[in-house]
């Protein structure tokens, strides 16, 4: 299955250019892409908060000329792939095959994200990091990760960082964070309870918690503020991949804004940063 035959992409490409209402009917899709194929037409309607007729407007949109046949691209959409590695890739791929659909996938989705991110958010969380007292990045699986190349970007901007994977460790550094602190939660799911509680911990004890995560998850609903990514990537089944660039790139962009905030007298401090690395690394030969 092409991006251009894979429903989800499609829902996550075109999502803007729907008219108000079948965004709506979109969004509760996304939100629940495997629910959602259990649902009735009344059922999806009822949720969206939208007529039966706006719900077969949508089907037509994308190329399906009812309900029923819709849910079947639907669920065909999230069974497509090789499970465990990327919905993406058939078994039989070549590596010219599967290189392409990868990075074709993973441009697709940050295309999306980029075209939803709300510049309004990104602001109130730079804000937010420019003037913290300490910065704390927390994530767990992949995102534990995305975690760490957090605190290596950040720790740049004269700022206490600190980035952990452990739930033990995140659990204590939460309930020891003060007002003036800002934990920036990672999860592509949202569903991870372990994050969650954590998350409850860090704001019950002053800090501001921001997440990367899906919207309306149970994490987007425990913290300060979030900043959404959806991508159509069933991670309980593959392996994370576009999520994960999604969250790095979203990352960079923070850090881009904390960074322009400071001004351009801050560009010494950047730059002796730099300077240290020369003498690790092999004059460059122009011959």
């Amino acid at each position: 299955m092409t991006p251009a035959d894979n429903l989800l992409e499609q829902l996550n490409l075109q999502l803007d250019s729907l008219n108000r209402s079948e965004r709506k009917v979109a969004q509760v899709i996304l939100n629940d892409p495997q629910k959602a194929t259990g649902l009735s037409i009344a059922t999806l309607a009822q949720k969206s908060e939208v007529s039966e007729p706006t719900v077969n407007r949508l089907c037509r949109t994308f190329g399906v000329k009812g309900f029923p046949d819709f849910k079947i691209r639907l669920a065909q959409s999230m069974a497509t792939g090789t499970p465990y590695i990327s919905q993406n890739v058939d078994i039989n791929d070549s590596a010219e095959i599967y290189t392409d659909k990868i990075f074709s996938s993973s441009m697709a989705s940050l295309d999306a994200t980029r075209r939803k991110v709300n510049p309004v958010m990104v602001e109130k969380a730079v804000d937010y990091l420019s003037q913290a007292q300490q910065i704390l990045f927390f994530g767990m699986g992949a995102s534990g990760a995305v975690a760490q190349d957090a605190q290596h970007k950040f720790f740049r901007f004269n700022i206490p960082v600190v980035a952990h994977n452990d739930a033990l460790l995140m659990r204590m550094q939460a309930a020891a964070c003060r007002r003036g602190d800002v934990v920036v939660l990672l999860s592509f799911t949202g569903r991870t309870i372990e994050t969650i509680e954590i998350a409850r911990l860090a704001r019950e004890a002053g800090a501001v918690t921001i997440a990367v995560t899906a919207p309306d998850s149970p994490l987007a609903e425990a913290v300060s503020m979030a900043l959404e990514i959806v991508a159509p990537e069933d991670t309980d089944v593959y392996m994370p991949m576009q999520s994960r660039l999604i969250q790095l790139t979203l990352l960079d962009v923070l850090a881009t804004g904390v960074i322009l905030r400071r001004g351009e007298d801050f560009q010494d401090h950047l730059r002796g940063i730099k300077q240290s690395l020369v003498g690790t690394r092999l004059a460059f030969d122009k011959d």
